[in-house]
């Protein structure tokens, strides 16, 4: 008889807690795998989790409504559905954990076996702990956890961190302590506390401060031409695909051409490996009204076409708003693009969003007095654009030469054999 953990899942690279909205299932209930057993909702994403087990539902471990930590077990599953309930914990010397993936979550099936700590499991949350924290899993396989099985949890990484054990990493990164301010009762403040979704954007572009050498490259770009030509086919396209055309698609599908031009920009580092990705799968920053940023991806983007492109963005866009993402869609980024000129914004600099190296913005598109080439003078339809990244693996020279490939990739756009 074996019995398997399930634990909450990672609902998105930025997400590190879920909220139990439902449970399909009760206790002693059975389950086929892939059903259904229950929904989350995140700041991001609602999603239902199919079980990756066959067996019956020993015990729920939270309600309805409580939100949990990302990797916390959340309910056990029992293989033998003729088999008496055992509450007994195995001796933490004799557990050995494996991990079992699908599509949506990570759980932890649980065997008797001997085990050792060196290369235990760690759940999703506590790798993201650590390495927001600069601290190396290795140094922690000599530790005891408290969780179920001698699992390393989210406490014992907590206490480990406020132990003086974690100068001893050389992998860890030292910052001051913020200032924090002290605001007396009475005083003309408000205060107001951060959602979930504000504390882990604040939490992972400090991180990638911290990780990632920032870089900006500013270039500007004629786009007169794209103007005319929107101003020309705006009415038509919108009656052949029901939604408004924008600059967005035109910017982005410039940016694809200039990842196939200069890979390394399409990659990311692991250590001191190079990781060249094979697709390009471009994420678009979406403001969410009340709710911040997310970044959903359009996975396989150098293999669509210009409607295609336009398409894809619009409908990510549109659940995104309606926070209709799924889980999927808001992972394997290779590169990201954000339109702050949707803002009035003339100008940005991005902060990456790690693993990638590399992240676009463009500025509101002005017209501007210009000199020619030929030294005339004339009004045209300008836009900057900023290419901020990683040093660590760019240097001038490559993130250069990639900002001029996407303003080329602009200039010479025929957008009227593109549709």
């Amino acid at each position: 008889m074996a019995k398997h953990e399930l634990v909450m899942p990672q609902m998105g690279e930025s997400i590190t807690t879920g909220t139990i909205t439902k449970w399909n299932k009760q206790a002693g209930d059975e389950v086929e795998i892939d059903e259904i057993i229950l929904e989350i909702s995140t700041d991001k994403v609602e999603s239902e989790i199919p079980s990756p087990f066959s067996g019956r539902v020993e015990k729920l471990l939270f309600e309805e409504g409580e939100t949990i930590d990302v990797g916390k077990v959340i309910a056990i599953i029992e293989d033998d559905p003729n088999a008496a309930l055992d509450s007994s914990t195995p001796a933490k010397s004799e557990v050995k954990e494996e991990v079992v993936e699908t599509k949506t979550e990570t759980v932890t099936k649980t065997t008797t076996s001997a085990s050792s700590k060196p290369n235990r499991f760690y759940t999703p949350l506590v790798r993201k702990m650590a390495k927001e924290n600069g601290i190396n899993l290795a140094d922690l396989d000599h530790l005891d956890g408290t969780g179920a099985g001698g699992r390393f949890n989210k406490a014992d990484f907590e206490k480990y961190l406020s132990s003086g054990s974690k100068s001893s990493s050389p992998s860890r990164l030292s910052a001051p302590a913020p200032s924090i301010p002290a605001f007396a009762p009475g005083e003309d403040v408000q205060i107001i506390p951060m959602d979930n979704m504000r504390k882990m954007i604040a939490k992972n572009m400090v991180a990638s401060k911290q990780i990632s050498p920032h870089v900006n490259s500013v270039d500007e770009v004629d786009m007169t031409h794209l103007v005319k030509f929107r101003e020309s086919f705006k009415h038509e396209f919108q009656k052949q695909e029901g939604f408004k055309l924008t600059y967005t698609p035109f910017i982005m599908m410039a940016i694809i051409q200039a990842l196939k031009e200069h890979p390394y920009v399409n990659a990311s580092l692991d250590g001191d490996n190079i990781v060249l990705k094979k697709n390009i799968n471009l994420g678009c920053a979406v403001a969410v009204p009340g709710n911040g940023l997310v970044v959903p991806v359009i996975k396989g983007a150098e293999g669509l076409n210009m409607t295609g492109l336009c398409r894809s963005l619009q409908d990510l866009a549109t659940r995104a708003r309606a926070k209709k993402l799924k889980v999927d869609e808001l992972q394997g980024g290779t590169f990201t693009f954000s339109n702050v000129g949707s803002f009035g914004t003339v100008l940005a600099t991005p902060i990456i969003l790690q693993p990638q190296v590399g992240i676009m913005a463009a500025g509101v598109i002005k017209k501007r007095v210009m000199v020619m080439p030929d030294d005339a003078i004339a009004v045209r339809s300008m836009m900057f654009l900023t290419h901020s990244y990683d040093h660590r693996l760019i240097d001038g020279e490559l993130g250069g030469k990639f900002l001029a490939s996407v303003r080329n990739n602009l200039h010479q756009m025929r957008p009227d054999e593109m549709f």
